[in-house]
């Protein structure tokens, strides 16, 4: 079975408030522990965190052991002040308390830095972003930064000119990637940036009456466009499912992620050929081994 390059312990995919609030007078292990329960029993040996603010993830690390699971995290994620990030970790006014908190992230037992570049998807506008991102020679420094502290990057980032940015900063991972134009997804193809793209954090929205399915479906459509041009370009695609997310639920997030990101790529489209599951799944493994031997 693939290992899960995307999750977040803290969330439970139903109600993420609820979720934080369990751990309010300190991390619960009976809760992580049933969550890797449910890794387990589908198989899942290998975990990549996005972080947290309340020490979730950095917990799960010491107990991962005990149920066989390689489990990667960056304890917390790190955003600008003021900008999208808080949900899962601290932030940083300018570079020089950047890298104060690399430095806690050293201190913690961090085992690379997660940084957000952008906002999110606003299903309730169609899709439309939450914020604008951040700079592209910011994020280039960020990253320049990180890997000069010897760690690798995992980057929260939307949008086709940030994850450009990201990409010819070296950037590790791309996770999300949503709205990438052409130039984006050549770069993409060309570099050894992995990218993440968590396709069923949309997929598995449809039907649930909470957004719009018409622009749900719309969005579907649009991202899967993108995921099969970068596919077919060469871009290194693991499957990673944001898990904890709402509507996907931990060990059962990654099997719908295959079996949607299989549905898509398999399928023969505008004359090109079906690509075979035995060969899907060898770009799946090769993308995953970049992640674990980086992260």
């Amino acid at each position: 079975m693939f290992g899960e390059c995307h999750a977040h312990m803290i969330m439970d995919g139903v109600n993420y408030k609820k979720a934080v609030a369990q751990h309010k007078d300190g991390v619960v292990d009976a809760v992580i522990r049933q969550r890797f329960e449910e890794y387990t029993k589908r198989g899942i040996f290998f975990i990549r965190d996005g972080g947290d603010a309340c020490g979730v993830s950095k917990r799960a690390a010491q107990l991962a052991c005990e149920y066989g699971i390689t489990y990667r995290t960056p304890v917390f994620a790190l955003h600008k002040r003021g900008h999208y990030g808080g949900i899962v970790g601290l932030p940083f006014s300018d570079f020089s308390e950047y890298r104060d908190r690399i430095a806690q992230v050293r201190t913690q037992g961090g085992h690379f830095i997660k940084l957000m570049f952008s906002g999110i998807l606003d299903f309730s506008r169609g899709g439309a972003m939450t914020e604008a991102p951040l700079q592209r020679d910011e994020i280039r420094e960020l990253i320049h930064i990180a890997h000069e502290e010897g760690f690798s990057v995992m980057a929260h980032v939307n949008g086709a000119a940030p994850v450009l940015a990201a990409v010819e900063a070296g950037v590790d991972s791309v996770e999300h990637g949503n709205f990438l134009d052409e130039e984006a997804l050549q770069a993409l193809s060309e570099s050894r940036t992995v990218w993440v793209p968590t396709y069923v954090t949309i997929t598995n929205l449809i039907g649930s009456g909470r957004f719009d399915d018409r622009a749900l479906e719309q969005l579907k459509k649009e991202a899967g466009a993108r995921i099969r041009r970068g596919f077919a370009l060469g871009a290194n695609i693991a499957i990673g499912s944001d898990a904890g997310a709402y509507r996907v639920l931990h060990g059962q997030g990654l099997l719908d992620e295959y079996r949607e990101l299989s549905a898509l790529l398999t399928a023969p489209r505008d004359g090109a050929a079906a690509v075979s599951q035995k060969e899907l799944d060898a770009r799946f493994l090769a993308a995953e081994k970049r992640i674990r031997e980086r992260f």
